[in-house]
């Protein structure tokens, strides 16, 4: 018996683990329920509703080529014992999966449990991620020729294990998680994924790199695809290959003097640089996993340890800092579960500099709020947006400024923080600085029905800058600095 184990890899299509498992014989198509991440910190209703939507679909796709999808619940390696026992287990087959804490040490249960009982576990990669490498030298090389490899259809046919039983598949509540407050999210599942890509790659993505930066614009301009990346609905490669196709076809309506939105060229350069740094951050945890929890940059491992505010936190995980663009970011995410990855680093920013918070706590709660929670990207942005790599430059956003350049009109602030609504645009950034009369008219008296802002802007951000700048002076950081670039840093750009 051939177990191929899904994981954040719910689709058939670009699936090497099985087509290979299909090419030797019948194939037994796992998923597991398993306590431990269920558990966990990071992930919660929103993300298994959008797991289970995916799941069904994979359940039905499997089906019409032949085999079922088995579904059982527990621990790894414990489930793949008990199939052993119903009938021995010839080979796994997996993707390989880069991971939190839970999934690496998991994995590593599994990998034992195979090798003690003589069972060959073959793992492929689905990124652009590699493992157990040497050297970052000549990473992007590497990366662009893994995305030229062909796309694999799915199997023909595939031959199952009908005699082997499964469980259901069990929604968000079945499975005991607690109900999300998101209520406009993306629907999970490859067919949905690849449905989002084509309306990007055709239509949405014109003005991408002019309007992705903004809340108001985003939402319809990015491509949407993070969800589908992160659960494995759609590969990377995939997604690389048709938009390096858009592009030549592109060049070509041009060269015709086809009516076409100029800004296409740039917007699909830009998006295929994304998705290289997509995988470049991930490469930042496959090869130093301790960066879930310890700073990059080990001498500033506990640079606000002792710093941490409760009230502080709360406000912020609660959008009512008084801060209208950080608190309507938080509210979309409670909401819908997605923001643009500008708005995600002014959040973790505002957090890590103006209330000067820990990065590990607020990233755990940033975590559980990203439909898109991919823990490499998520883990090393988070650092990087509170200065803790050593080799990143010092960015502290100002939520004032953000205002004015991406919401002038208080458009997307007014969508989730209503308190705001009749606000005039002139003050929707400081709307604290509104007077008193003008307040009682438009119905928003700052510090009742709306927060007076939790800390002043100047101060914070001052004191910020001396207190990260008087950290990274010392000889043990720039040493770690230097250790940290040649580990992790980027060899497109130069040295900071």
């Amino acid at each position: 018996m051939q177990i191929v184990w899904f994981k954040r890899d719910l689709r058939v299509r670009d699936h090497r683990p099985l087509v290979e498992a299909a090419a030797r014989g019948p194939v037994l198509c796992l998923y597991v329920y398993e306590p431990e991440l269920l558990d966990s910190t990071e992930l919660g209703a929103l993300h298994y509703t959008f797991i289970h939507q995916s799941l069904v679909e994979l359940r039905e796709d499997l089906r019409l080529l032949g085999a079922d999808l088995v579904v059982r619940f527990g621990s790894m390696p414990e489930v793949l014992e008990t199939l052993h026992r119903e009938q021995p287990i010839t080979a796994l087959y997996s993707h390989r999966e880069t991971g939190n804490r839970i999934t690496y040490h998991r994995d590593l249960r599994v990998a034992d449990w195979a090798a003690t009982r003589g069972i060959p576990w073959q793992q492929w990669g689905q990124s652009g991620v590699i493992r157990r490498m040497k050297t970052r030298d000549g990473w992007s090389r590497r990366w662009a020729r893994i995305m030229s490899r062909p796309i694999l259809d799915p199997p023909d046919a595939l031959r199952g294990h009908p005699e082997v039983a499964s469980e259901d598949l069990r929604s968000p509540s079945e499975l005991g998680l607690p109900g999300a407050t998101q209520v406009v999210v993306q629907r999970g599942g490859e067919r949905e994924a690849r449905s989002v890509l084509d309306s990007f790659l055709q239509e949405r993505g014109a003005r991408y790199r002019f309007e992705m930066s903004s809340p108001v614009s985003a939402g319809s301009s990015c491509s949407r695809l993070s969800p589908y990346l992160a659960w494995g609905n759609i590969s990377v490669k995939t997604v690389y290959q048709r938009a390096r196709e858009r592009s030549e076809e592109v060049k070509a309506l041009k060269k015709e003097s086809a009516p076409i939105d100029p800004s296409w060229p740039q917007s699909l350069s830009s998006f295929q640089s994304r998705l290289r740094w997509h995988c470049h951050f991930m490469q930042k945890l496959e090869d130093e996993p301790e960066i879930e929890f310890h700073a990059m940059n080990r001498a500033l491992d506990g640079l606000r340890v002792d710093s941490f505010r409760q009230d502080y936190f709360d406000a912020w995980a609660n959008g009512q800092t008084g801060y209208p663009l950080v608190d309507a970011c938080m509210r979309a995410l409670h909401r819908t579960g997605w923001i643009n990855f500008r708005m995600r680093a002014m959040l973790m920013s505002f957090a890590s500099y103006h209330l000067w918070l820990d990065w590990r706590p607020t990233s755990r709660h940033l975590a559980q709020c990203f439909l898109d929670f991919e823990p490499g990207i998520h883990f090393s942005q988070a650092q990087m947006q509170s200065g803790t790599t050593g080799i990143n430059a010092v960015r502290i956003y100002s939520p004032i400024k953000q205002v004015v350049d991406q919401d002038p009109e208080g458009i997307f602030i007014k969508r989730y923080v209503p308190e705001l609504e009749a606000v005039p645009a002139e003050h929707i950034a400081e709307p604290q600085k509104m007077p008193g009369d003008l307040q009682r008219r438009v119905g928003c008296i700052i510090g009742k029905d709306y927060p007076a802002p939790i800390v002043d802007h100047g101060t914070a951000y001052k004191d910020a800058r001396r207190r990260i700048y008087a950290a990274r002076k010392g000889a043990e950081a720039r040493q770690e600095s230097e250790r940290v670039y040649q580990k992790h840093g980027s060899r497109r750009r130069p040295r900071q």
